[in-house]
C-alpha cells in the first residue's frame, strides 16, 4: 500500500492509495472490500489493472480538503 499526493489541476488536491488483491480473491470479495473503503474512508476508484499473474492492482483516490482560515 502506497499513498501519494499530487495536484492534477489548480485548486484540487488528491490523495492516492495503491492496493493489490491476490488472484485467489473472487470479484465479489474484492468489490465488498473496495465498497467498505469507499464508505468508511471516503475513497473512490481511480484505476484498476489486472496483471498477467492475475493480481488486481487498484488505485484509489480521495480529495484533500484544506481548511481556510477566516479572519
Amino acid at each position: 500500500m502506497r499513498i501519494d499526493r499530487r495536484p492534477p489541476r489548480a485548486g484540487v488536491e488528491w490523495e492516492f492509495e495503491q492496493v493489490a488483491f491476490a488472484r485467489e480473491l473472487s470479484r465479489n470479495v474484492v468489490t465488498k472490500l473496495l465498497v467498505d473503503r469507499a464508505e468508511h474512508g471516503g475513497w473512490e476508484l481511480d484505476r484498476v489493472r489486472i496483471g498477467a499473474d492475475g493480481i488486481r492492482r487498484v488505485i484509489l483516490r480521495r480529495k484533500i480538503i484544506r481548511a481556510v482560515r477566516t479572519a
